[in-house]
């Protein structure tokens, strides 16, 4: 989500130095409220008054497998629960998704009996690629994978909501110039 806006911004202001570093939305709201970051592209903050959004738009998580894992869990489980039997690959605890997909759980009385955590969201897709097990991913990140064929969508029976996602900063935080350029790019 993020490469066509750096792009965009990087061609009209080859000058300004850009950092950037790959987290959770948890850590880098953190960052951003220590001041130690200026931006974050991330799930719509729960906290908004501290922070302003611009949305990018919604996300989708869903839940995901290779063809070959839910073939052999038929073959090895009766129980058509797959939460009850498979391995079910979720992001950390602190992780605002895993949070999310923890509230919808419980919403829904949905309780993952074989969980395994993982820190990153590019790590649980490679997880899921290699049939691991069934892995809660952003639908917009394996659209590919969705497509060919290598992964599958579970159907569920009430599907998760979709989030916003976006850029966001801390309200307290300073405004650099070049903060200032990308706001107004983003806006634009």
């Amino acid at each position: 989500m993020l490469l066509p806006y750096l792009k965009a911004f990087v061609r009209q202001n080859p000058h300004i130095k850009i950092t950037i570093e790959s987290q959770s939305t948890y850590h880098t709201l953190k960052r951003l409220e220590k001041n130690t970051l200026d931006i974050g592209l991330v799930a719509k903050p729960e906290n908004e008054k501290a922070f302003q959004f611009y949305s990018l738009g919604g996300i989708e998580d869903i839940f995901v497998a290779t063809p070959d894992y839910l073939d052999n869990l038929k073959l090895r489980e009766h129980d058509s629960d797959v939460f009850s039997t498979a391995n079910i690959m979720l992001l950390d605890p602190e992780n605002v998704t895993r949070k999310y997909i923890n509230q919808y759980f419980l919403e829904n009385q949905i309780e993952p009996n074989h969980i395994l955590e993982v820190t990153n969201m590019d790590l649980l897709i490679e997880f899921a690629k290699t049939g691991l097990g069934i892995a809660c991913v952003i639908k917009e990140f394996v659209l590919p994978e969705l497509e060919n064929g290598t992964l599958i969508q579970i159907p569920l029976k009430v599907p998760v909501n979709k989030r916003e996602v976006g850029f966001t900063y801390h309200k307290n935080s300073f405004l650099s110039d070049s903060m200032k350029k990308f706001l107004d790019f983003i806006q634009n």
